[in-house]
């Protein structure tokens, strides 16, 4: 596996929390009553593994990797990255900030949380569209082949030396737990929808392979 194969799996990750916040903001700019501590524990999620573990390993390894293989950093793909990056951290931040407003009390924060929420599903959301379409792309190719394997130990060593042992371990349960209070489903149903949704995408594959199969053969036979 590759390191973009690593930052990659965990965008799927992240990818959820942010279907999760987008449907906790519309139940709340819709009126419909909504845990003001949902928003605090995405925003931990968001700055423990999302900024705190995925996005230093992009900041301190991958990015300087492609940096030594001549890419400026404070220009190009790199420099727009940087920059959505401090932008998500001020979304958080300002939707950690209202969320509490609200958890004390204060209704008058409702729009603000529903703005912070959005801006930052929105902002991450193409984010991570241009890094696994453009940015990752481009760190394989110019990333020297035999320096994978270092990036891969470099990541090893931010998610269990710098991040902690553990952690990463930690988030993905909260990301569970947060998908499932937005869903509304306990963890069994949403193990199961999960296992259907698998088995109807395995059976399209196999409906693809079996109609290829049967062209070659029409066509073979004509």
């Amino acid at each position: 596996m590759q390191a973009t194969d690593i930052l990659m799996s965990e965008h799927r990750v992240i990818e959820r929390v942010l279907t999760s916040l987008e449907t906790q903001a519309d139940k709340l700019a819709a009126g419909r009553p909504v845990r003001p501590g949902f928003f605090l524990d995405a925003a931990s999620f968001i700055k423990g593994f999302a900024d705190g573990c995925h996005h230093r390993k992009e900041e301190g390894v991958l990015f300087e990797a492609m940096v030594a293989a001549g890419l400026p950093k404070q220009v190009g793909p790199i420099g727009v990255m940087l920059a959505e990056h401090e932008q998500g951290r001020v979304f958080t931040r300002g939707m950690r900030a209202t969320a509490e407003r609200l958890a004390a009390g204060d209704a008058s924060a409702t729009a603000a949380v529903v703005a912070n929420t959005r801006g930052y599903a929105a902002l991450l959301r193409q984010h991570i569209q241009k890094e696994d379409g453009i940015l990752y792309p481009m760190a394989d190719q110019m990333i020297p082949a035999a320096q994978h394997a270092a990036v891969v130990e470099a990541f090893e060593h931010v998610e269990h030396e710098e991040t902690g042992e553990g952690v990463h371990e930690k988030y993905l349960a909260l990301a569970e737990a947060l998908e499932q209070e937005a869903a509304g489903q306990d963890s069994f149903k949403l193990r199961a929808s999960r296992r259907v949704a698998a088995l109807c995408a395995l059976k399209r594959r196999s409906d693809v392979v079996w109609r290829r199969c049967w062209s070659s053969r029409d066509n073979a036979a004509g």
